[in-house]
C-alpha cells in the first residue's frame, strides 16, 4: 500500500478570474451614474424657492392653531382675573383665621409655661436633696 499524494496544484486567483471572463454587474455603472440627467441651475433655484415658501395648507393650519391658542389664553386670563378677586377675599379670610388661631396658641403656651414653672418649684421643694 502506497501513500496518497496530498499535494494540491496552486491556482493563480487572478488568472482564474480572467479565464471566467468579465463579471456581469447588477445596477448602473459608474458611466451611467456620471451621465445621468441633472436639473439646470434655474430649476434648482425654483425648487429651493418652493421649499422656502412651504405649503399653503400648512400655513393655514398654523394660523388657525394660533387663533385657537389666543382664544384659549384669553379665556384662561378672564378666569384668572375674575377668580383673583374672590381668591383675594379668601386669602384675607385665611389670614384673619391664622391670626386668631395664632393668638389662641400663644395664650395656651403662656398658660403652659406658668403651670410648668409651678410644677418645677413644687418638685424642687419636695425633693430630699434640697437643704
Amino acid at each position: 500500500m502506497g501513500k496518497r499524494d496530498n499535494r494540491v496544484a496552486y491556482m493563480n486567483p487572478i488568472a482564474m478570474a480572467r479565464s471566467r471572463g468579465p463579471i456581469q454587474s447588477s445596477g448602473p455603472t459608474i458611466q451611467d451614474y456620471l451621465n445621468r440627467p441633472r436639473p439646470t441651475w434655474e430649476e434648482v433655484k425654483e425648487q429651493l424657492e418652493k421649499k422656502k415658501k412651504g405649503s399653503k395648507a400648512l400655513a393655514e393650519f398654523e394660523e388657525k392653531m394660533n387663533e385657537n391658542w389666543k382664544k384659549e389664553l384669553e379665556k384662561h386670563r378672564e378666569k384668572l382675573l375674575s377668580g383673583s378677586e374672590s381668591s383675594s377675599k379668601k386669602r384675607q379670610r385665611k389670614k384673619k383665621e391664622k391670626k386668631k388661631s395664632g393668638r389662641e396658641k400663644t395664650k395656651k403656651k403662656k398658660k403652659h409655661k406658668k403651670h410648668s414653672k409651678k410644677k418645677k418649684k413644687k418638685a424642687a421643694s419636695s425633693s430630699p436633696d434640697s437643704p
